[in-house]
């Protein structure tokens, strides 16, 4: 009974897109990397899918797999509404530009840590969190440029600890209290 849960809690639903446009729903490790050469989804039917990493757009986590015949699932099964932030986000992190290399926009969050210069891709807060996608997977073959937007949330550690070092400011004149 625990081996079962083990390997169902480590498969999370993913809707793969292609930069052909096309797509498939599924299940991926939790752990998946570019160190191979190919991506494997475990598709609805229970089939292994292998995808080249220089076909794949991004990986949507999603909350609920699209159902068959749901209306607009076959259009924008990941449901991404808003690809971009309407105001300044607040959660911590680097606030991302990307244009993907099949000419789509998206914006997000990305941790500010070196996954960002070293990684395989980026996973990336999309900017509606209440949508069915949870975070977005890009590998680094489909960006074709980034731009960092801002640094949230790193600003205010700084201002604090240069305040707290700040040297008093010397008095111009003598006090009468001597």
């Amino acid at each position: 009974m625990r081996k079962s849960k083990a390997v169902a809690s480590a498969h999370k639903p993913v809707i793969v897109r292609k930069l052909s446009r096309d797509w498939f729903a599924g299940y991926a490790s939790g752990t998946f990397g570019q160190d191979s050469e190919e991506l494997e989804i475990l598709d609805l039917n229970g089939k292994v899918v292998r995808v080249g990493w220089d076909q794949v757009k991004w990986i949507c986590y999603v909350r609920e797999l699209p159902a068959a015949g749901e209306a607009g699932s076959v259009a924008n099964p990941e449901r991404l509404l808003r690809r971009h932030f309407s105001v300044r986000p607040r959660t911590a992190g680097l606030w991302l530009r990307l244009v993907l290399a099949d000419g789509d926009e998206l914006e997000g969050i990305a941790a500010n840590d070196r996954s960002v210069i070293d990684g395989a891709g980026l996973m990336l807060t999309p900017p509606d969190t209440r949508s069915n996608s949870q975070r977005i997977y890009v590998p680094r073959q489909a960006i074709q440029t980034l731009e960092v937007a801002a640094v949230i949330g790193a600003a205010s550690h700084k201002a604090t600890a240069v305040a707290r070092h700040k040297p008093e400011q010397p008095e111009l004149f003598a006090s009468d209290r001597d």
